[in-house]
Order: C-alpha cells, then sequence, then structure tokens
C-alpha cells in the first residue's frame, strides 16, 4: 500500500532543509509506521531528491513521525532553481512511497 492510503503529511523549510511529518489518519497505525519507514527507508525513496542525512524522530505522544533532511532544497529557497523551491511538494513524494 502507498502512506496516502493510511497517513497524511505536511512539510516545513529552513535553508536547505526540509522536515516532513507523517501522520496516521488512525493512530492505531502508528507503530507500523514506525517499523516500515525508517529514515533509510525514506532516503531511498528520496533517492535523487534529497542528498544529505535524513534523520527521523518519533513522537508518540501525538502519534506521528518527523523527518528532518538536509540538502534537500538545492541550496535553499533562495538560492534554488527548483519549481517548488519550499519543498512542499516533497511531502506528497513521500506519501508515494510504497510499504
Amino acid at each position: 500500500m502507498k502512506l496516502y492510503d493510511i497517513a497524511h503529511s505536511r512539510a516545513g523549510d529552513k535553508g536547505n532543509i526540509s522536515t516532513l511529518s507523517l501522520i496516521p489518519y488512525n493512530e492505531n497505525d502508528y507503530e507500523m509506521l514506525c517499523q516500515k519507514v525508517t529514515a533509510d527507508t525514506v532516503k531511498k525513496h528520496m533517492e535523487g531528491i534529497i542528498s544529505g542525512e535524513i534523520i527521523r524522530y518519533e513522537m508518540p505522544n501525538i502519534s506521528s513521525l518527523l523527518f528532518v533532511c538536509q540538502d534537500a532544497l538545492a541550496g535553499g529557497v533562495t538560492t534554488s532553481l527548483r519549481m517548488d523551491t519550499h519543498g512542499k511538494a516533497l511531502s506528497y513524494a513521500l506519501l508515494t512511497m510504497e510499504i
């Protein structure tokens, strides 16, 4: 299944760093997401888009995961030539990941 079948996401940015949240529609799916959606699996899925380190933070009190993605915005908002300089589309790219 695709992540968008069971979760939604939001994106944020600062400089050349993008943050991607992963929030299950049903809190009961949180543990499965913790097992299947690791920093390594996200890095592999976002290959060619995010070139830096990805760190995952677990937030069990709100049943969410947060991925901090280094070198994700082709230099940052003010220097990037990408169409989506803020990286908002990265949240949907994450949701297309197959688990």
